[in-house]
């Protein structure tokens, strides 16, 4: 394992000391939204925008939050009204990516606590990538934005690639990382993310912070749930005791 814990906050340079001998995870995998990034008040901006300039009823917070995490078409199948297939759908796909183009940017911010633990965890050696339903492009920016310094590998939806919960994503960004699925870990707040993780053969580490409930997360067959990235980080530092694959 590298790095040490100098420069780190005491909570995590105390995490770091105590799980410095376990490294069972060599890889992880995390998804994006709602697991690393605050993206709702972007996607509200643009949706509601795509809503307004097609004439339909605009959504609350918490209608959009339970919208995503199956990709952009998606979430505007379910945001328009009526027939979410009709011809309206492309207008407002339309819409919503002339949007987001900005939206994404300013109505995005790493959650409490991520970048000091991406910091931990890079500085200790392990491999880490992002693997999303988000558009491709959307995808990169992000993560070039907010977390190049440690993540060098995303995934978003690309042709090619079947969408979460299909495990293209996965492999790819394995593939990528030049890593085995043996030592990997994928880590999301959703259940789409824990049947991802399952399809894939990998263990899944969920997060109670994002766009799901813990009741959510424990219906969908979560075997651990971490309620802040400190306790994310003694889940990796443990090694899964007691997941299953």
């Amino acid at each position: 394992m590298m790095g040490n814990a100098a420069g780190l906050p005491a909570i995590f340079a105390q995490i770091y000391t105590e799980g410095k001998n376990h490294m069972e995870y060599q890889t992880i995998l995390f998804d994006l939204d709602g697991t690393l990034l605050d993206s709702l008040p972007g996607l509200l901006h643009s949706v509601n925008a795509a809503m307004i300039r097609c004439g339909c009823p605009v959504h609350t917070y918490e209608e959009v939050r339970s919208f995503v995490g199956n990709g952009v078409r998606k979430l505007m199948e379910r945001a328009l009204p009526g027939q979410p297939d009709g011809p309206g759908l492309e207008d407002a796909l339309a819409a919503f990516a002339e949007d987001y183009k900005t939206a994404m940017f300013s109505g995005s911010t790493p959650y409490p606590g991520i970048l000091p633990l991406l910091k931990t965890l890079h500085e200790e050696g392990y491999a880490m990538a992002v693997v999303s339903n988000k558009t491709d492009s959307a995808v990169q920016a992000l993560v070039e934005r907010f977390f190049g310094e440690f993540i060098a590998v995303a995934v978003g939806d690309r042709p090619g690639l079947a969408r979460k919960p299909a495990p293209d994503g996965v492999y790819a960004a394995l593939s990528a990382l030049g890593r085995e699925a043996d030592c990997a870990v994928y880590v999301g707040d959703s259940e789409v993310d824990v049947e991802t993780a399952r399809r894939a053969g990998l263990p899944c580490l969920s997060v109670a912070w994002g766009n799901r409930t813990a009741h959510t997360l424990l219906r969908a067959g979560a075997a651990s749930i971490s309620h802040t990235p400190e306790e994310l980080l003694a889940a990796i530092h443990a090694g899964g005791a007691g997941l299953q694959r």
